[in-house]
């Protein structure tokens, strides 16, 4: 535990020997950041750009009255474990794991850690390709609904499902919009026939992320 925030003294040295103390503040926030030079912090965007994505997923939820757990996720991977391991320090969050097969996979689904580390980074460091610009700026949506907790509503998650369909050019996805909206319809009708239940037609907030040990928020 720190006690009293920590209080440096620089010195400025001035004309006729005259030196003058300016006292700054240094919060416990401040303390625990790792510093990124302009120069690391442009190469991780540019390897991000080509390497990495941004992912909003639908997964099936057996422990909920509504079929559906909403998280977003950034990856990115490669053979060099070393420029991973890049990102979880100066990101100061995320699981770094590597595959049978030699390639390292980092990734970061921790919604608070999304919200206040990886899209702050990436706008303090843009990408250049049109393509990451309008998956990262579509991300960046997605976070904001799920903020405001829009994916809680038959509605947002339509908006979520429109969001989704343009991002990494659509590729293919685990779940269609018409199988997420047609198990979101049933769980619907069911809540609604069964008595003493709230009826809440939602898509549950990711809340307590999967437990790794190795994700800081």
């Amino acid at each position: 535990m720190l006690g009293n925030p920590v209080r440096p003294a620089v010195r400025l040295s001035l004309r006729r020997n005259v030196t003058i103390c300016r006292i700054g503040t240094i919060s416990r926030k401040d303390l625990k950041e790792v510093s990124v030079k302009i120069e690391t912090g442009y190469y991780l965007a540019g390897f991000a750009d080509g390497e990495g994505s941004f992912n909003i997923s639908f997964r099936p939820r057996q422990d909920y009255k509504s079929p559906w757990k909403v998280s977003l996720c950034f990856n990115i991977s490669q053979k060099d474990k070393v420029i991973l391991a890049l990102y979880k320090r100066y990101l100061g969050c995320g699981t770094l794991r590597g595959r049978p097969d030699g390639v390292w996979y980092f990734e970061v689904n921790n919604f608070e850690s999304i919200r206040e580390k990886v899209i702050p980074f990436f706008r303090r460091y843009p990408f250049l390709s049109a393509k990451k610009k309008r998956d990262f700026a579509k991300f960046c949506e997605l976070a904001r609904l799920i903020k405001n907790e829009n994916h809680l509503t038959k509605e947002g998650i339509k908006k979520i499902l429109e969001i989704r369909r343009d991002m990494n050019d659509g590729g293919k996805r685990k779940y269609s919009e018409m199988e997420i909206l047609s198990k979101l319809q049933e769980s619907s009708e069911t809540i609604r026939q069964t008595p003493g239940q709230s009826g809440d037609d939602i898509v549950r907030s990711s809340g307590k992320p999967e437990v790794n040990m190795n994700e800081r928020s």
